[in-house]
């Protein structure tokens, strides 16, 4: 049968139709989670105000926050220190921020094995506090790496006897998406979520953070839920200045926040960033911003 341009587009344009028909008849229903998700404020330690770790505790609690980002750096000899001041408290350790020597995906093998000894040191410690992870980056700009598809095979190798680790402590590595002025490597959460695939191990984890994916990622809640259960720590600063939630015109965080109920996210949204306001006051406020906004998404 011969079928001339002007039939063609008619009966393309009528099956066009019955599809979209179709497709209108059904409603589309989101694949959503087993379990509830949960707002669970989390502070870095330099944020919180205080004099004293218990202070900064008192000050966060008072506040409605339930987590304290540490540093990585000399954290075993902190263990202690952190049990007692936690004890009896509904605050406790959310994430590890870095403190490790080395990198990665360095070109020199020496910052490779230093950055995979002093990790370790830090997943043994951060298991002891029962912190969900430990968050790394694989290599900053200032850093020289090896080329990326290079630097992805090694990574894969070396997370994976990471992961090990981490599971043997009862803790995570927690995979950190930069933005491109950053880091040239890892800039959005997808690409950390295929690697956390790619690896598969338990142990090896993601992390998101609303200041870099301002500038990566062409929507949160997209980045959120492709991130899905490998997603298990956020930070959360002012989308302009890197600033206090609240402290630039216009922060929201509705979009990224929905994403974050769509997956069932139960693990905590942590400050991470500067204050230009007193922060007695900014902290309160950005926790007060963010439960209103988690509320509406």
């Amino acid at each position: 049968m011969t079928i001339d341009r002007r039939n063609f587009l008619r009966v393309s344009a009528a099956a066009a139709g019955v599809a979209a028909a179709g497709c209108s008849s059904r409603q589309y229903r989101p694949p959503y989670p087993p379990q509830k998700a949960t707002l669970n404020l989390s502070c870095q330690e330099w944020l919180a105000v205080g004099d004293t770790l218990p202070e900064k505790l008192d000050f966060l609690e008072a506040h409605g926050y339930t987590g304290l980002e540490v540093s990585g750096r000399g954290l075993a000899s902190r263990i202690g220190e952190l049990q007692r001041a936690l004890s009896g408290r509904t605050i406790r350790i959310s994430a590890i921020c870095a403190g490790f020597e080395g990198w990665l995906i360095a070109e020199d093998p020496a910052a490779r094995e230093l950055a995979v000894k002093s990790m370790k040191e830090i997943l043994t410690a951060a298991g002891e506090l029962r912190s969900t992870g430990l968050i790394i980056v694989p290599a900053f700009n200032s850093q020289k790496s090896l080329p990326h598809k290079e630097s992805r095979e090694l990574l894969l190798t070396l997370l994976a006897d990471l992961g090990d680790h981490a599971q043997t402590c009862g803790t995570r590595i927690l995979l950190e998406p930069l933005n491109r002025r950053e880091a040239y490597f890892l800039r959005q959460v997808a690409d950390g979520a295929s690697i956390c695939r790619d690896v598969d191990n338990a142990g090896i984890a993601l992390m998101g953070d609303f200041w870099h994916m301002t500038w990566e990622e062409t929507s949160d809640m997209g980045a959120f839920i492709s991130a899905g259960d490998y997603l298990h720590h956020v930070h959360i600063a002012s989308r302009k200045r890197r600033k206090m939630p609240g402290e630039d015109e216009g922060d929201n965080y509705i979009e990224g926040l929905r994403g974050l109920k769509m997956i069932g996210y139960r693990d905590f949204i942590s400050l991470e960033c500067g204050s230009i306001g007193d922060k007695k006051d900014t902290v309160p406020a950005a926790a007060a911003l963010i439960g209103e906004q988690w509320a509406q998404a």
